[in-house]
């Protein structure tokens, strides 16, 4: 084993697992399966991802974006543990196929405004659970249940709570960071809040926690709830494999390092399967336990191992201590969690950018908000790729329009002066998009004007057609021949020819139409012109 990071890995690894002890804490009771299954999930998902994922440096754990799913599926199976539990390991499950079949490169595509607009919608959900909780009110689950719900907890206060979540607010925003290094300021609200409400008692409390090892959890499935119980994996192992590469890329950056994501995924799925089969929520590639560790000098497996170990110690020996935490006390640190998810960074500057970029952010923050995770990031993946198809065929067209042609050489010149206007030249650059294809046959028909006798089409930097663009070459061709106008192809390739005789696109083109070069056909058509 590598000792010449041994001295950081202990201190990073120690200093994570006090930051991510409030967490986990807080995660649990907010995920409605109690505190210690937030434990028992940072300590799974936290040991193994570290063993066998693909960023040194992450230390994982529940993070409020996959507790906010996993709460909705606890609030369903709340009487059947086995099923919400089984959710989680089939979860793993999927992050270890996504891994094996390396597909984590493509879950990075992901548009940023979308990664954006359902981060900051689940830290509204966050914010809005909690905000019954710390004024002493009880937290419905759903996000319009529990914005319901506001009014009421607010109409009977209990006044201790509502101080110590107060109390709790303000340690979170505002403690020093020079303190921080040694006392984060999470574990300083909880010790803190914990201790005020041992002596002044009345707001409500964490209560019973179970010590020890934890049970082993068999997976279960019924035909009535499978369908639900998937769902919900599939959304828990997506969200889980991007929330943890959006970690890994901040590892990266701060560690001059690159990660490997498909490895990565097989950790991560490792870990949920495992945190499944113990009762444990599950979790992801943690930013801010991350940061910690890589700044106390975690650059090691180990780091985030040890993290794992000490809370594992944490739960056999302190449980019964957690059990006077008040739940404002815990509700204030998840405001600040939920806060720091929102993306001040983008929505401060996003009057800045394009407003179809702001609009989709919006979008998705809302759907996230208001309808439900999966169906807003299908929706923000699809409308940002409609947008995108759109923005390249508009500027697509708009080059074809717009285009001067470049005379190659003194050759070429004097070809097109010998022409003297009667052919039309059409060069394309790069892929053609299916969108811009549709609108090639109109953009010649308006172009081409009647005493031209030839069209040129210019392929040469054009490095494939799809079925889209061949269809669009075949109505060029069928609208030159019944102008009476001859129609020569320059540059196509030798996988362009295949795929316009494959669909029988070039049946209105002249075998003897096609040439390498620009030149070589501008000569054929001033030829035929005489």
């Amino acid at each position: 084993m590598n000792t010449q990071y041994l001295r950081g890995d202990i201190f990073g690894g120690l200093t994570a697992a006090v930051v991510a002890l409030p967490l986990a804490l807080a995660f649990g009771v907010a995920s409605g399966v109690g505190p210690i299954a937030g434990l028992y999930g940072a300590i799974a998902v936290g040991f193994f991802a570290a063993a066998f994922g693909g960023t040194p440096t992450n230390v994982s754990g529940p993070t409020g974006p996959m507790v906010v799913v996993f709460a909705g599926l606890a609030a369903t199976f709340a009487d059947q543990p086995a099923l919400i539990f089984t959710a989680v390991v089939l979860a793993g499950v999927i992050q270890v196929l996504l891994g094996v079949l390396r597909l984590g490169t493509y879950i990075r595509l992901v548009p940023y405004p979308v990664v954006s607009g359902f981060m900051s919608g689940i830290g509204c959900i966050i914010i809005i659970l909690q905000a019954s909780r710390i004024v002493g009110g009880e937290a419905p689950p759903g996000t319009v249940n529990a914005l319901l719900a506001v009014p009421e907890a607010l109409a009977n206060i209990n006044g201790m709570a509502a101080l110590l979540g107060a109390l709790s607010l303000l340690i979170v925003f505002f403690w020093p960071p020079s303190v921080a290094k040694y006392l984060p300021g999470p574990l300083a609200a909880l010790i803190i809040g914990t201790i005020i409400s041992v002596q002044f008692p009345g707001a409500p409390v964490i209560g019973d926690i179970p010590s020890g090892l934890p049970e082993l959890t068999l997976p279960a499935l019924s035909a009535l709830a499978s369908p639900i119980v998937l769902k919900a994996a599939v959304i828990l192992a997506v969200l889980g494999a991007i929330d943890s590469l959006l970690t890994s890329l901040v590892a990266d950056n701060m560690t001059r390092t690159r990660h490997d994501s498909n490895k990565e995924l097989l950790g991560q799925g490792i870990g949920n399967a495992v945190a499944g089969f113990i009762g444990g929520i599950p979790g992801a590639g943690a930013t801010m336990r991350t940061v910690v560790n890589i700044r106390t000098g975690g650059r090691t497996r180990l780091s985030g191992m040890l993290h794992s170990l000490v809370l594992l110690a944490i739960v056999l020996a302190l449980g019964p201590l957690a059990e006077q935490i008040p739940h404002a006390v815990l509700a204030g640190i998840l405001f600040k969690v939920g806060f720091d998810i929102i993306d001040w960074t983008y929505l401060k500057r996003s009057h800045r950018g394009p407003r179809i970029d702001l609009a989709l952010m919006m979008l998705v923050l809302l759907m996230t908000v208001f309808v439900d995770l999966m169906t807003a990031v299908f929706v923000g993946v699809f409308l940002a790729a409609l947008a995108f198809i759109q923005q390249l065929a508009d500027a697509q067209v708009k080059r074809l329009r717009e285009q001067s042609f470049s005379v190659e050489s003194e050759e070429e010149r004097a070809v097109l002066e010998q022409a003297g206007g009667r052919i039309s030249i059409m060069a394309f650059t790069g892929p053609m998009s299916f969108a811009a294809a549709a609108d090639l046959g109109h953009h010649v028909r308006e172009t081409v004007e009647p005493h031209q006798r030839a069209v040129v089409l210019d392929f040469s930097d054009v490095p494939f057609l799809d079925v889209s663009a061949a269809r669009a070459v075949e109505t060029v061709a069928t609208d030159t021949k019944e102008a009476g106008q001859d129609l020569y192809v320059a540059g196509l390739n030798d996988a362009g020819r295949s795929t316009l005789r494959e669909l029988g696109a070039d049946a209105a083109i002249d075998a003897d139409a096609f040439f390498p070069t620009r030149l070589a056909a501008l000569q054929k058509a001033v030829a035929g012109l005489a």
